[in-house]
C-alpha cells in the first residue's frame, strides 16, 4: 500500500541540536516529513530515492539575499533561486527597499509591496520571503500592516545610506535621490530610532508576533566611511580589496554596532539582528553590547563570503562588497567566533552582479568605480561544510547555523529540521568528493530541472496575524535530482548536493 509520496532511503541524518548522526529513511507525505525511522519499505511510497549513505541536512534557510537588485526582479528570481537550489538552499529571505535599483521607485509600501509579490509569483524555484526597509517616514506607520497582512517580520536599516553611497562616496543630494526621499524625510540616526520605536510598538500591540518581529541592521557609519575613503584615495599606497577595506574600516562597523545597541535599549526594541559582521572589532562590539544590554536579544550574522575570502585573494574588484572583504586575521577571528558559538547564523548576502554590470571585468580593475555585491547562495552549504569541518565545526552545528537558527528567528516554524511535521526540505551532500569552483559551472546553463506545479502558498491577503511562518511562499519547484554544488575558490570537501523542496 503506497501511503507515502516519497521515501528517501539510506541517508545519514544531520539534525540541529543533536550531535549524533543516524542512518535513517525519510518518508514524505504532502510536502512534509511523515516518517523518520530506520527502515521504510520501498512499497510504501510512490517514489523511492536511494540516498547512498549521503549526509542529509535540513534544506538551508539563506536568511540574507538581495534578489532583484541588479536585474529585473522577475528575471532575477528565476536565476538566483536556481543558484540557491543548486547549493541546497530551499528557502531564500530577500531584503527589499524603495528607491533606486530594485523597482526604481519610491512611495508607500501598501502600493509598492503588492507589485513585488506579483513580480515574484511563479518565478522562484525555492521557497522565498521578503524583509523590508522603512526608508521614508511614511513607512513607519506601515510596519504593522506589513507584519499583519503580509507576514513581514523584520525591518532593515542601512546605517550608512544617509551619507554614503552603495558603491562609495557620494554627495547628499545624490544620496537623497538614490533613496527617493520626500522633501521632509531624513535617513539618519533619528529615523533609525523611529524604526526601532515602531517595531517595539508593533510588538506591544501584536504580542502574538513579538517573538519574530525584529530590526536588522547593516552597521557602518557614513562619517567614518567618508573620512577614510578620502584618506585612502589620496594615499594610493593601497589598492584593490585592501584599499576598500581600509576605506571602510572595522571600527566604523564597531561604532555603528554600539549606536544600534544603545538605540535598541533606549527604544525597547528587543529583537536586533546585527548583519554580516565582517571583522574582529565588529564581532567584539556585538558581544560587548550583549553583555551590557542583556535584555536585548541580539543575533549575530556572518556571511560565507567573509569566511571564505580575504582581501589578498585573487578575486580583486570582483569581490567588492559591503562591508568589505577583510584581511586574513579578521577571517580567522570570525571562524573562531563561529566555533565558540558567538555567531547565530551564516548567510550568503547574495547580490548577483554580473561582470558586465559590475564595472570590473577583471579582478585587477579599479576597485572604486566597481559596483558592490556578488553572489554566493549556491556555495553556502558547501563552503561552510568544507571550511567548517576542517576547523572542527560539528555537522549538527552547521545545520543550526544554516537552517535551524534563522528559521526560528524569522518565524519559519516548519523549517530547519528533519523531523515529522516539518517541511520536507532536504539537502544531501557527499563529504568524500572534492572539486574546484569554476564560474562556468555556476547556475543557469547546466541546470535542467522540471517544474512541479502546485504547492502554492498563501496569497498576500491570506496571511493571518500570527507568527509569520506563512511568509515563505511556494510557487514552482525544481524536481528532486542531483545537482552540482560549489564553494569558494579552492578545492573543497563536498561536490554533490541533492535538493528536495516538495
Amino acid at each position: 500500500m503506497t501511503s507515502l509520496d516519497l521515501v528517501v532511503k539510506n541517508v545519514r541524518v544531520v539534525r540541529p541540536r543533536q550531535p549524533t548522526v543516524e542512518r535513517l529513511d525519510l518518508g514524505v507525505k504532502d510536502g512534509r516529513f511523515a516518517l523518520v525511522v530506520p527502515e521504510i519499505p520501498a512499497g510504501h511510497a510512490r517514489e523511492v530515492f536511494d540516498g547512498r549513505g549521503l549526509l542529509a541536512f535540513p534544506g538551508l534557510v539563506d536568511a540574507h539575499t538581495h534578489v532583484g537588485i541588479y536585474a529585473p526582479l522577475a528575471d532575477d528570481a528565476v536565476t538566483e533561486s536556481k543558484a540557491a537550489a543548486m547549493g541546497g538552499v530551499t528557502t531564500m529571505l530577500t531584503y527589499f527597499r524603495t528607491g533606486q535599483y530594485y523597482l526604481n521607485r519610491g512611495g508607500s509600501w501598501r502600493d509598492f509591496f503588492p507589485d513585488v509579490l506579483k513580480l515574484s509569483q511563479d518565478r522562484y524555484w525555492c521557497d522565498y520571503a521578503y524583509y523590508l526597509a522603512p526608508i521614508q517616514s511614511l513607512h513607519l506607520e506601515e510596519m504593522e500592516m506589513l507584519a499583519v497582512e503580509h507576514g513581514v517580520p523584520s525591518f532593515k536599516i542601512f546605517m550608512f545610506y544617509g551619507g554614503y553611497g552603495l558603491h562609495g562616496r557620494t554627495d547628499d543630494d545624490a544620496q537623497r535621490r538614490f533613496l527617493m526621499l520626500a522633501p521632509d524625510d531624513s535617513y539618519d540616526l533619528a529615523h533609525f530610532e523611529f524604526v526601532m520605536r515602531s517595531a517595539a510598538r508593533l510588538c506591544q500591540r501584536r504580542p502574538e508576533l513579538g517573538e519574530h518581529v525584529s530590526v536588522s541592521l547593516h552597521c557602518e557609519m557614513a562619517d567614518v566611511l567618508n573620512a577614510y575613503t578620502k584618506l585612502v584615495q589620496r594615499d594610493r599606497s593601497l589598492t584593490g580589496l585592501r584599499a576598500y577595506s581600509a576605506a571602510r574600516p572595522p571600527h566604523g562597523e564597531g561604532l555603528a554596532v554600539w549606536i544600534a545597541a544603545y538605540l535598541a535599549h533606549e527604544t525597547g526594541c528587543r529583537n536586533i539582528n546585527l548583519l554580516h559582521l565582517s571583522s574582529r572589532k565588529a564581532l567584539d562590539a556585538a558581544l560587548m553590547a550583549k553583555a551590557i544590554f542583556p535584555h536585548v536579544d541580539f543575533r549575530r550574522e556572518v556571511t560565507v563570503g567573509h569566511l571564505l575570502l580575504d582581501c589578498d585573494g585573487p578575486a580583486g574588484a570582483h569581490a567588492k562588497v559591503n562591508p568589505p572583504i577583510r584581511p586574513r586575521e579578521d577571517v580567522e577571528y570570525l571562524w573562531q567566533g563561529v566555533l565558540d558559538g558567538h555567531v547565530d547564523w551564516i548567510v550568503s548576502d547574495h547580490a548577483c552582479c554580473a561582470s558586465e554590470v559590475k564595472g570590473a571585468r577583471r579582478p585587477e580593475d579599479d576597485i572604486w568605480p566597481a559596483k558592490s555585491g556578488f553572489g554566493g547562495t549556491e556555495y553556502l552549504l558547501s563552503g561552510v561544510f568544507s571550511e567548517g569541518r576542517r576547523r572542527g565545526l560539528a555537522e549538527h552545528r552547521i545545520a543550526e547555523l544554516t537552517a535551524w537558527n534563522p528559521a526560528r528567528r524569522f518565524g519559519l516554524t516548519s523549517k530547519g529540521d528533519i523531523a515529522v511535521g516539518y517541511d520536507a526540505d532536504l539537502a544531501l551532500i557527499d563529504p568524500t568528493r572534492r572539486f574546484v569552483v569554476h564560474a562556468a559551472d555556476s547556475v543557469e546553463p547546466g541546470l535542467h530541472a522540471v517544474r512541479r506545479p502546485g504547492a502554492h502558498g498563501p496569497g498576500p491577503g491570506d496571511v493571518p496575524a500570527r507568527p509569520p511562518d506563512l511568509r515563505a511562499r511556494r510557487d514552482r519547484r525544481p524536481a528532486a535530482r542531483t545537482l552540482r554544488a560549489a564553494a569558494g575558490s579552492a578545492s573543497l570537501s563536498v561536490v554533490e548536493v541533492v535538493y528536495w523542496g516538495l
